[in-house]
């Protein structure tokens, strides 16, 4: 008589779970370790990437990021693309009370969205020096990808809660990203999101640039709290890059993997790196900056939509600056500046020269990471 099976189920771990394990044979002085990105033919002279959130990235904010020497994603299906003048509508989305702003984003978000603004987006990026990335979901990529390219697009991002290489729907032809490939032609794609080995060892085969990695855990998002989905960053970073690196030793070809998600400080964004991360995309801490459309505050994709919102605005206030979140200097002490000086600094105590060294540093499960010895500091707030 057969055995009943039963669902197993293992542990996972976010980043105040654990810890990255300093000095192992050598340390490396911060200045001399390198963090630069490539995306496709594209180079950038850190790893981080500005969120495609109407709340973090508008034109000026794209352009800015670019100047930095990373990359920042406009969202083709939020206010940017929906309106002549942007400004007065995310000024109403700041005002509106807590217990309305919801509801005045499905309003907001239930006006057309109009192509001519889509090309019109890219070429102001462009016109000001900057690389244009953009973002559709997946049910607008076919119609809005090929405007993009007509614009010159440099990235096309295809973003949704959950994304995988097959889709099963009613559609006669769905979205099929070998194809969306082919016809971007040298335009890098990336796709996202997903949590799991196989969904991601899937989409590289479909010849993509990198992956998105990240179900759920933003600061805006509730799609854990709605829909119950989603794996902790730091062990679906670990499974998606045990992905990358068994494609690339099966195809010889290399595609990034993007932590994107949850990273609210210094420390979260060097787990990343340790984890498996070739990059990460930043959302609320970029929306404190001064640069940042949002006035102070921050919401989801998701969050306005029609009939499931999966997203809170929330507050992050306006406290500082791009220039001081990615450089510096700073006298903060909650990791929320400086992220370069503090992935160099990472990096150089772990004795890694380069992202690619760093993401074999031993980590360890320390869920009192945080707190050992702090009593002070948690007493004191």
């Amino acid at each position: 008589m057969s055995q009943p099976q039963f669902k197993q189920m293992r542990r996972a771990y976010g980043f105040d779970d654990v810890a990255i394990v300093p000095g192992g044979h050598h340390t490396i002085n911060p200045s001399l370790v390198e963090l630069s990105f490539k995306l496709g033919h594209l180079d950038f002279q850190f790893p981080f990437i500005a969120a495609s959130m109407d709340g973090v990235t508008d034109v000026k904010m794209a352009v800015d990021f670019s100047r930095h020497g990373g990359l920042a994603v406009l969202n083709l299906e939020g206010i940017q693309t929906r309106y002549d003048d942007p400004d007065p509508i995310l000024a109403e989305i700041a005002a509106a009370p807590k217990s309305e702003v919801t509801a005045l984003m499905q309003k907001v978000y239930s006006a057309p969205l109009q192509p001519n603004l889509i090309g019109e987006r890219i070429r102001q990026i462009k016109a000001q020096g900057g690389i244009a990335a953009v973002s559709a979901t997946p049910m607008n990529t076919k119609k809005f990808a090929a405007i993009a390219a007509d614009a010159g697009v440099d990235v096309f991002v295809v973003q949704s809660t959950v994304t995988s290489a097959r889709h099963i729907s009613t559609s006669e032809k769905g979205l099929i990203f070998d194809e969306l490939v082919r016809n971007m032609r040298d335009v890098p794609v990336v796709v996202g999101n997903t949590v799991t080995f196989s969904a991601t060892k899937e989409l590289m085969e479909t010849g993509i640039a990198a992956v998105l990695v990240g179900v759920g855990p933003g600061a805006a998002c509730t799609s854990r709290e709605v829909l119950g989905i989603g794996v902790p960053q730091v062990t679906a970073t670990i499974d998606a890059a045990a992905a990358r690196d068994t494609y690339y030793r099966e195809s010889g070809r290399y595609v990034p993997i993007i932590t994107d998600g949850g990273i609210s400080n210094g420390g979260a964004m060097c787990k990343s790196f340790a984890a498996g991360a070739d990059a990460v995309m930043l959302g609320s801490i970029l929306a404190a900056a001064e640069e940042s459309p949002g006035r102070g505050h921050h919401w989801g994709m998701a969050t306005p939509h029609g009939e499931l919102p999966r997203g809170t605005r929330v507050k992050v206030a306006i406290d500082t600056t791009l220039e001081r979140i990615l450089f510096g200097p700073t006298s903060r002490t909650d990791g929320r500046e400086n992220l370069v000086g503090a992935l160099r600094t990472a990096m150089g105590t772990c004795g890694a020269r380069t992202i690619r060294d760093f993401q074999k540093t031993e980590m360890v499960i320390a869920p009192a990471i945080k707190t050992e010895g702090k009593s002070y500091q948690i007493a004191q707030g």
